[in-house]
């Protein structure tokens, strides 16, 4: 009398018929796709793979992509507490990664469209994705948008880029930041007046849509309130801060409130104190540093909104490592949340090394 096979064994044949099925091969391609016994097309294994994953195999499925993925992360050359804080964020979550997955990490200078040009157009390796930080201008939306059409997935950080499709924006809404701002300063102001708005750069769309935020909320809820017309553009020196502070002081008795949506903040701490300002105006600037938690401790600043430069880094790779086909889970889709910081909500330990 013949053997009979055993349940489990009825079981994996059974299993292995229905994949191949499922992805259109003969069972023993399954079988050296499952237990990596053989040289078979990278398209043919994507095939059986996604089918075992169709059919919830219950079992670790082998990685279809084999090979180093080399993938570039492209920022500004600057040194702001946040790029410090983003640079090391990125430092610590590429650490966690494949080692086949080879990450290089360049810093260009903001404003030398040339280079920035260069690092996203011609990578000197097959580079399998890019995750970006620049200026939303049209030479880099085209030099973008030409890297996606010919397949290569593209991430956006901090920033976003209009026009492209990119697979993710891994960033704060600026726009519902800025409200914020503009819902701090228009609660805490004291009597009407006038509120001071100041940026890093209108190049950058961030800084666009915290600004058109602040005074969407200002305009909205609180008409008693009124910003100056045009954004002031610092980019990010201490000393643009504090010449445009000082200059609004002496120009205008009823300045009741400051938003900062950039960096420079020693500058714009040195304004108010020198003009008698420092406590009476409500400050509402963004990232967290040790200079801002020695300013909102000392009453100068009011709030901080921050990035959270961690969650920015994980949520570029993830999305990133997904459009590749290094990783299977889609992480989710929405913007980053930012945080609140106030004198009674700061940490003790330095924010920067």
């Amino acid at each position: 009398m013949a053997q009979q096979p055993s349940p489990s064994r009825r079981k994996r044949s059974a299993r292995f018929v229905e994949i191949a099925e499922e992805a259109g091969v003969c069972t023993a391609t399954v079988d050296r796709v499952l237990n990596e016994r053989g040289s078979v097309s990278a398209t043919t294994r994507a095939k059986v793979v996604d089918a075992a994953r169709r059919l919830g195999v219950p079992r670790l499925l082998p990685e279809v992509r084999h090979g180093l993925v080399h993938l570039d992360i492209v920022l500004p050359r600057n040194s702001t507490p946040f790029h410090r804080r983003l640079a090391l964020a990125l430092q610590r979550s590429v650490q966690m990664l494949d080692r086949r997955v080879i990450v290089h990490r360049s810093a260009v200078p903001e404003d030398d469209e040339t280079l920035i040009l260069d690092a996203i157009l011609h990578p000197p390796y097959r580079r399998h994705g890019l995750i970006i930080t620049a200026h939303d201008t049209p030479p880099v939306r085209a030099a973008l948008a030409s890297i996606i059409a010919a397949g290569e997935p593209v991430v956006t950080l901090a920033t976003d880029i209009g026009g492209i499709e990119r697979v993710h924006y891994a960033g704060i809404d600026n726009y519902r930041a800025g409200r914020s701002a503009g819902h701090f300063i228009g609660r805490m102001a004291h009597g009407p007046g006038r509120v001071i708005v100041i940026c890093n750069a209108l190049q950058y769309r961030s800084h666009v849509d915290r600004t058109r935020g602040c005074r969407d909320a200002i305009a909205e809820r609180f008409p008693a309130l009124h910003c100056n017309p045009v954004s002031v553009e610092t980019h990010d020196d201490p000393d643009q801060c504090y010449l445009a502070v000082a200059r609004a002081l002496q120009e205008h008795g009823d300045v009741v409130g400051l938003y900062n949506s950039g960096a420079g903040s020693i500058g714009i701490d040195a304004a108010l104190r020198k003009f008698g300002a420092a406590g009476n105006i409500v400050w509402v600037g963004h990232e967290m540093s040790d200079e801002h938690r020695r300013y909102l401790e000392e009453g100068t600043m009011d709030v901080a909104i921050d990035q959270d430069p961690d969650g920015q880094a994980i949520s570029a790779l993830q999305h990133l490592l997904r459009a590749c086909g290094v990783v299977d889970e889609a992480p989710p889709g929405e913007a980053n949340e930012f945080r609140l910081y106030m004198s009674e909500n700061l940490r003790r330990s330095p924010y920067l090394p």
